[in-house]
């Protein structure tokens, strides 16, 4: 027997987070709800070591993301930005370059409070 297909439902908003590492961004597409679409990130896009830190990653993982979001016919988006990576606002041009419309950014970067303790003084 074969497995049921996929039912591909109409969806015109959506969420999109971006999580800019220092080492890798991942673009994860969702709609109203949160459940995920479709997601890519630049080393799923076929960079390695510390090309994957580039914003020219960050576009093609961004373009590839939206490529696999097109059969759901996703029009307008939210934006939310976490990290400090050199990708995160070239992810963003790529979502707007590949037809999506962006109704708002919004940044979610985790700030720390106070951090870890200091390591001791060294002994020479």
């Amino acid at each position: 027997m074969a497995t049921p297909s996929k039912k591909r439902r109409s969806i015109t908003n959506g969420k999109v987070y971006i999580n800019a590492s220092f080492n890798n961004t991942i673009v994860t597409i969702t709609d109203e709800a949160g459940d995920v679409l479709a997601w890519s990130s630049a080393g799923a896009s076929g960079f390695k070591g510390s090309k994957k830190s580039t914003p020219y990653a960050a576009q093609v993982a961004a373009e590839n993301a939206v490529e696999k979001v097109k059969i759901y016919g996703l029009e307008k988006v939210d934006v939310f930005v976490k990290g400090v990576g050199t990708g995160r606002e070239q992810s963003i041009r790529a979502l707007v370059a590949n037809g999506l419309d962006i109704e708002s950014i919004s940044d979610q970067t985790p700030v720390a409070h106070n951090g870890c303790r200091r390591p001791r003084p060294r002994k020479v």
